[in-house]
């Protein structure tokens, strides 16, 4: 029996495949599987996959006939897998030799649906800790008890799929797939749909994923219409969040999360091109115009002056035809 299955998407990541290739093979185990999905990478990555595929016991290797994107990819390898339990890892981050058994034994000590860790972020040579903001660790909680409160970072911020361990029963109950076709933001509605819908979860002290910033083909680099994908992240989001039972304690947490949001790509919209910053002014007053209007002017107050300022001016804006459109 496959105790864990690890799902590595790769697209064009030839410089750094190997070193995520050798951080997996310094945590096989016989009853772990690694399935690759190769999302028709253009490089020389695919030959890497081939070869890492034949002498990675348990890997397993998938090829997309077309780019598909991460939460795609990832939901390939979702359908893959035959493990009793699930995890990711992006193709240019790599683990610390001997993390997974680590993580199977501290979900298997606490007996939840799904473990949250820390990881250590890397740009260039800097490294620093991040942790989950959950500060109750090794305690099995409702997950919807961790969602508030609205005004601070909680765990379905820190919406990161790699950065745990999940079982399978969440699979078999629907909850563990991505929205298919999101370039970017593909964890938020993910993270919080598992927050609202699993029965149990915990936070552990555990460090092991080391999470590479700054790869210049990330879409967090790249500053292309795939950006915009965040706004139907959100609209997800806060859709189903209102049609949650307590959608009126949740709602003011996902909507102010999704201002906050839009404010961040608005003060850095310089990395955009120009139509796709006149897209992103359009899109994001369009959104702040489906917002619940309380619960969006209740957010806003609750804003730094120049975030609240920034959002209110935009909401005034008319909508161009057309602009709008995801």
């Amino acid at each position: 029996m496959v105790k864990l299955s690890v799902i590595v998407p790769f697209y064009n990541v030839q410089q750094y495949a190997p070193d995520t290739l050798r951080s997996l093979r310094a945590n096989a185990r016989e009853d772990f599987e690694f399935i690759f999905v190769d999302d028709c990478s253009k490089d020389g990555t695919p030959d890497v996959l081939e070869r890492a595929a034949r002498d990675l016991p348990g890997a397993r290797l998938i090829r997309h006939e077309q780019n598909g994107g991460l939460a795609t990819a990832r939901n390939t390898g979702i359908d893959a897998a035959r493990g009793a339990y699930l995890t990711f890892l992006d193709g240019d981050d790599w683990l610390a030799p001997g993390y997974y058994p680590r993580l199977v034994a501290a979900i298997e000590a606490l007996d939840c649906d799904f473990v949250r860790t820390d990881h250590v972020q890397c740009t260039a040579r800097a490294r620093s800790v991040f942790r989950v903001p959950h500060g109750r660790r090794g305690e099995v909680m409702r997950p919807r008890d961790a969602i508030l409160p609205a005004h601070r970072s909680t765990s379905v911020d820190y919406a990161y799929a790699w950065a745990g361990i999940y079982h399978r029963r969440l699979l078999d109950a629907g909850l563990l797939h991505f929205r298919d076709g999101l370039r970017t933001a593909e964890d938020r509605p993910w993270i919080w749909r598992l927050h609202r819908e699993a029965k149990s979860f915990a936070a552990v002290s555990l460090l092991g994923v080391f999470y590479r910033r700054g790869v210049a083909s990330s879409l967090t680099q790249i500053g292309d219409v795939r950006q915009l994908d965040f706004i139907r992240a959100f609209d997800q989001v806060v859709q189903e969040t209102a049609e949650d039972p307590d959608a009126d304690s949740l709602l003011p947490k996902a909507v102010r999360t999704y201002c906050a949001i839009i404010s961040h790509h608005l003060g850095s919209i310089e990395r955009f091109e120009p139509p796709v910053a006149r897209k992103l002014k359009a899109m994001s007053t369009a959104a702040l115009k489906r917002m619940p209007q309380p619960i969006l002017e209740e957010a806003l107050d609750s804003m730094d002056i120049q975030r609240a300022t920034r959002l209110r001016r935009l909401r005034r804006r008319p909508v161009p035809a057309g602009e709008a459109a995801a």
